[in-house]
């Protein structure tokens, strides 16, 4: 079987999902209980505390696309827009898209030249600027 790349755009970082889709058995069955909701509520708390996270923190941004992906099938990006830092988690809008995998990859090709930013994935996916 060749080498599958699981790519995931979380607001204007790529992160390549792989090595993280194998997880220990005990992990998998303690994360099994979280349903799609409590992982956008956490995703919005964290994002409340730093809106920088995807970028300041990329371990844990990495986990949370994992979460996100491994509960809404299909879904390969995720933006959570927080106001400002230490904001009110209920201030945070998340918003959710299937991306073709030409998009994400040419997302991804950008995220490794140092190209990828919020201009530029909001232009690519979100439109949230356009107004």
């Amino acid at each position: 079987m060749g080498y599958l790349l699981v790519l995931f755009l979380l607001n204007d970082a790529v992160f390549d999902l792989e090595d993280d889709l194998t997880v220990d058995p005990v992990d998998a069955r303690r994360f099994e209980r979280l349903g799609f909701d409590y992982v956008v509520e956490l995703g919005c708390e964290l994002f409340s505390e730093n809106p920088m996270l995807h970028r300041d923190d990329p371990v844990r941004a990495r986990r949370l696309a994992w979460l996100i992906a491994s509960r809404q099938s299909g879904v390969n990006a995720a933006l959570f827009a927080a106001p400002a830092a230490d904001c009110m988690p209920e201030l945070v809008e998340p918003r959710f898209a299937v991306l073709p995998e030409d998009v994400i990859h040419a997302l991804q090709a950008k995220h490794a030249r140092g190209r990828l930013g919020p201009v530029a994935a909001d232009k690519a996916v979100w439109n949230r600027m356009a107004a």
